[in-house]
């Protein structure tokens, strides 16, 4: 009996090693660390969609870009990488332009939200990376984006 309380004991104290919600250290719910590639992942949003054919910043991309540059203003320390991205309708050709295009429109958005020029890189990918394959409108619209990756 007193094996069994002293088992039961044991098992019932958390240990003190300042493992959060997250199970990452002190963390908080899901954020990861302040300032690190998780936190403005969950955060703040490492992606922004475009409508067919488009480069036009809509009100919500502006929006998580506008979150994004607060958070790299006060994170100076990290480069950027802005990938340009399109849906599989069209060329090869027509879609690295877009994509060019629309990490271009990024880059200044960001630049003009006070982020430094010479932190921030851009590529298209065009439609060679897709993040849903399939021949309807709900895939296509996750494709055409602009990927903003913390280095």
């Amino acid at each position: 009996m007193l094996l069994f309380i002293v088992v039961i004991a044991a098992c019932s104290r958390t240990p003190n090693n300042n493992v959060g919600m997250t199970g990452v250290g002190n963390t908080g719910p899901g954020g990861g660390a302040p300032g690190s590639q998780q936190e403005f992942l969950v955060s703040v949003g490492d992606r922004v969609f475009f409508t067919t054919d488009s480069s036009s910043l809509t009100p919500e991309a502006m929006a998580t870009l506008d979150k994004q540059a607060q958070w790299l203003n006060q994170y100076a320390n990290y480069r950027i990488l802005i990938e340009g991205h399109a849906d599989e309708r069209g060329t090869r050709e027509y879609n690295i332009a877009l994509g060019a295009r629309r990490s271009s429109i990024v880059v200044n958005y960001l630049v003009s939200r006070g982020v430094n020029a010479q932190r921030i890189q851009s590529k298209s990918f065009g439609k060679e990376r897709p993040v849903a394959i399939c021949n309807d409108i709900s895939c296509w619209s996750q494709n055409r984006r602009a990927v903003t990756v913390v280095q």
